[in-house]
């Protein structure tokens, strides 16, 4: 191309003037621009194989890509085999612990004479920022709590079974303040994961507007580049703060960079403070957490006269409230709803009761450490308190039928009841009956029968037939039905004979005495 690139206001005269058909010396001088220039470009203009009413479309960046494309210097062979070797250096990079000084050294075993160690550094980080360009993200005040789980695990005792586990260390910070908090928890469990957000947001004493977690199965059910799928127990945790979940795209870790910062900060300033050979129980382990963890907190930050905690003090008021109470973690299950109305809850092996319209149904089913409850369609259809009991029934009256509900009322004290209310003889009836039957079921049924007869026969010869059979000694239901059929109760008692009178011939009874 021409030595001296000229402007594009220059080129589209040239290419308008030699398509009227002027020629070039007189293009030259027209435009003060040198004959050999003029002749270069409309030889790359006859090149393009184009016509002057195209290239007047083209905006001056695309006509300046056709008349001076890019020219590739080639490489020597040094940076060549240098360029060669980053991408494999990017991979190692990943690994915990590796430093671009080590690689520097991997470099030279391979090309002893290769480039220098400053130049490798300069070139290093010339190619990084070509092939991952990094964003300066700008964190609001009381905007996003980042969260994390460190790679390195911590030995802890366990204090019931003696036994040296490997405690996770969970990660959180603040956007704006990088107020940080740290805990040793036992696993990366949905439960033991949303203790230590909910542990964070008490440290904090405050709610941001977001949470961002990393696509771990304990927040991110599904991940998704455009809507992740979120686990619904962490999500449930979320609502009750009143806090959004915006999880990271997965393997990128620029996006959470300031929350990778602090587990790296943790190794530093919290790990290689903690005795290695004293191996503690968990809450010891966390309060000497804690106490490294403050001093990190208080550190005055590099160029600024403030320290995490002084910027905390500032953005506490951006944070939102706390809620009154702690989040209950709630498990969710399917269930359906069986023939007798009750749904089975595996893990306690107990039953409850749903309303009975819904036999047979499919139903959602929340259970927390107090409570249970059970949701079609979204909607609350019932709640029990949680019963640990195997093998038995929780059941609520108002959600059996009608006549199902009045059987599960039966009890002495509601037959005792009824009998009362039609004569104390009929009640002290009932009461043997209850007391000489040896299957609770076996009296409820007797005493509703005998009691039934009130309705069909009356109250007064129920009462004499309650009489007449405790009189002969039998209590149950088929006496009495004997008596009423056989008209027993109707039976009179014959009454004493006169005495007989006094008489000077009559001996009386003391004469045989």
């Amino acid at each position: 191309m021409a030595n001296k690139t000229i402007s594009m206001s220059n080129v589209r005269q040239i290419i308008k003037l030699y398509s009227q058909s002027m020629g070039k010396k007189k293009i030259a001088l027209r435009l003060g621009i040198s004959k050999n220039t003029v002749k270069l470009y409309i030889e790359r203009y006859k090149k393009l194989h184009t016509t002057w009413e195209e290239l007047s479309r083209l905006t001056d960046f695309e006509l300046n890509k056709l008349f001076h494309p890019p020219q590739k210097t080639p490489l020597s062979e040094r940076l060549q085999a240098l360029q060669d070797f980053f991408p494999g250096m990017e991979k190692q990079m990943r690994k915990r612990g590796m430093t671009v000084s080590r690689q520097f050294i991997a470099y030279k075993s391979h090309h002893p004479e290769g480039m220098a160690e400053t130049s490798f550094y300069v070139y290093y980080n010339r190619w990084i920022k070509k092939v991952n360009p990094t964003m300066h993200i700008e964190h609001k005040v009381g905007d996003k709590m980042y969260v994390d789980y460190a790679g390195a695990t911590l030995p802890y005792v366990d204090t019931n079974t003696g036994e040296i586990k490997n405690a996770q260390v969970f990660v959180a910070i603040l956007g704006w303040s990088q107020y940080a908090y740290v805990e040793a928890m036992q696993n990366q469990t949905i439960e033991e994961f949303i203790a230590a957000c909910e542990n964070a947001l008490h440290y904090f004493k405050g709610v941001p507007l977001a949470i961002v977690p990393d696509n771990l199965k304990s927040a991110v059910f599904k991940a998704s580049k455009y809507e992740p799928t979120l686990n619904e127990n962490f999500k449930a945790f979320a609502d009750h703060y009143g806090i959004t979940i915006l999880p990271a795209r997965s393997r990128k870790p620029q996006d959470k960079a300031i929350v990778e910062g602090m587990v790296k900060l943790s190794y530093q300033r919290i790990y290689t403070n903690i005795p290695e050979k004293t191996i503690l129980p968990l809450t010891e382990l966390n309060a000497t957490i804690h106490k490294y963890l403050t001093e990190h907190n208080d550190t005055m930050l590099t160029g600024k006269e403030c320290s995490r905690t002084d910027q905390w003090i500032m953005e506490l008021p951006s944070l939102h409230p706390l809620a009154q109470t702690r989040y209950e973690l709630r498990k969710i299950r399917q269930a359906t709803v069986m023939k007798n109305g009750h749904i089975y809850l595996s893990e306690d092996q107990h039953y409850y009761s749903v309303p009975y319209e819904l036999i047979g149904k499919k139903i959602k089913l929340q259970y927390s450490r107090s409570h249970v409850e059970l949701y079609q369609h979204y909607e609350l259809v019932a709640a029990h308190k949680r019963i640990r009991s195997p093998h038995n029934y929780t059941t609520d009256p108002a959600h059996m039928p009608a006549q199902h509900r009045y059987v599960t009322e039966w009890s002495p004290g509601f037959f005792m009841e009824k009998a009362k209310a039609i004569d104390p003889i009929v009640e002290y009836y009932v009461s043997q009956v209850l007391a000489k039957k040896q299957h609770p079921e076996q009296a409820y049924k007797s005493c509703m029968g005998i009691l039934s007869f009130a309705k069909r026969v009356g109250n007064t010869r129920l009462i004499k037939a309650c009489k007449r059979a405790h009189e002969i000694g039998y209590y149950n239901y088929k006496i009495i039905d004997e008596i009423l059929k056989n008209n027993l109760d109707r039976y009179e008692e014959e009454p004493e004979p006169p005495p007989m009178p006094v008489h000077d011939n009559i001996r009386g009874r003391n004469y045989y005495q």
